[in-house]
């Protein structure tokens, strides 16, 4: 099937699941998910392909074993394709619509310390800073999870601390309910949205 755009039925979907998460209501919809989330963003993935490498689509069904909130069902559908371990493309549906990030996820201990030492170095790290004020300035949010304090080891006054403090680090951008998304030049925007952030998928894959 060659894609076409989400339906308004793949946004309607995630909005009642949301009111509704139950295995009844998913069983009663479950070829809604199918026919309008499941099949077009496998679709999309696969006009990405051959450039950005093959995704991973990533199951419906929450990890409830040790969650406080036990709904059985996420509320988006995600596809993720990496070019280093937690590091690379990312989009996702959801009742808000739909969004695109790059970036590393999380990080060992290990690589974690590489990344920092990159950023600690003067060449290396006014590179990223460079990379990610030239994607904000295209309308990327920078993102991710980051320490309250300053990592152990750095000073508190480093000019680049608020990017030592991160434990995870993306951009994303949000499309929203914006008319492109049920059309087929969605593909070709989301082709030239992860292109953008390639320098930064570059520069953190030879920093880790």
């Amino acid at each position: 099937m060659s894609f076409t755009g989400f339906p308004a039925a793949a946004l309607d979907f995630y909005d009642d699941l949301e009111m509704d998460n139950t295995k009844t209501f998913w069983t009663e919809h479950k070829h809604v998910y199918e026919e309008s989330v499941r099949a077009p963003m496998a679709a999309l993935l696969a006009e990405l392909e051959e450039e950005f490498g093959t995704a991973k689509l990533f199951r419906p069904y929450r990890d409830v074993r040790f969650a406080k909130d036990k709904t059985p069902y996420k509320t988006h559908q995600g596809a993720f394709i990496d070019v280093a371990p937690s590091t690379g493309w990312y989009v996702q549906v959801s009742a808000p619509g739909v969004r695109v990030a790059a970036g590393f996820y999380e990080a060992s201990s290990e690589r974690l310390a590489r990344v920092r030492t990159a950023i600690d170095d003067d060449r290396r790290g006014k590179q990223l800073e460079k990379l990610l004020a030239r994607l904000t300035k295209a309308g990327w949010t920078v993102g991710g999870d980051k320490l309250k304090t300053r990592p152990r080891g750095y000073d508190p006054e480093h000019p680049r601390i608020d990017l030592l403090r991160h434990k995870s680090l993306t951009v994303g951008k949000s499309y929203g309910f914006e008319p492109v998304i049920h059309t087929a030049d969605l593909a070709d925007r989301i082709r030239s949205d992860w292109r953008a952030t390639k320098p930064l998928i570059t520069w953190l894959t030879d920093n880790t």
